[in-house]
């Protein structure tokens, strides 16, 4: 009878941890990666080539995602209102597809209309450097190069929280 307990108190124990660690709340925002410089890559930005370095005194909402991927999808219009709104103010919206087929991915970006800059990586490999397993999985950027937050999962993008986040980055030294 014992014995019977103490499994039942371990399989509840177990899944309390296990809960835990696949809610929202705590992914979100992830310290641990909070103040690392963002790993560097290169990628075409209107036309000419660029690197991640070259936006340092921007803030950059990295957002790593696919047209396959229906949260993608969910979030592409709040991105493409979160870009407009701080464009004119330092910040950008910047794109990663982890799409293979070029078709899809450049028919994703007509349809759904989006007003940002996007980059192609079809191996995959630059989320991997980051560290990306699921999709959408986003990064904010400081104007340093370091990596301010981690999201994961589909965001309100507009809502006034993150745009306030976002601005009050922009405003920091």
């Amino acid at each position: 009878m014992i014995r019977k307990i103490l499994s039942a108190a371990a399989l509840i124990g177990a899944l309390l941890v296990l809960a835990l660690f696949v809610s929202p709340s705590y992914r979100q925002g992830e310290r641990s990666i909070a103040g690392k410089m963002a790993p560097e890559f290169s990628f075409v930005l209107a036309g000419k080539p660029a690197r991640l370095e070259d936006l340092r005194g921007k803030v950059v909402v990295l957002n790593f995602w696919a047209s396959w991927c229906p949260p993608c999808v969910e979030e592409t219009p709040a991105l493409n209102r979160l870009q407009e709104q701080i464009a004119p103010i330092g910040g950008m919206v910047l794109g990663v597809s982890m799409d293979e087929d070029d078709a899809a991915y450049q028919r994703f970006l007509i349809e759904q209309k989006v007003v940002f800059p996007n980059y192609r990586d079809p191996s995959n490999t630059l989320s991997g450097r980051y560290g990306t397993s699921i999709y959408p999985e986003t990064y904010i950027i400081d104007r340093d190069g370091r990596i301010a937050r981690k999201m994961i999962g589909p965001q309100r993008w507009d809502d006034p929280e993150i745009v306030d986040y976002v601005r009050a980055l922009l405003r920091a030294k």
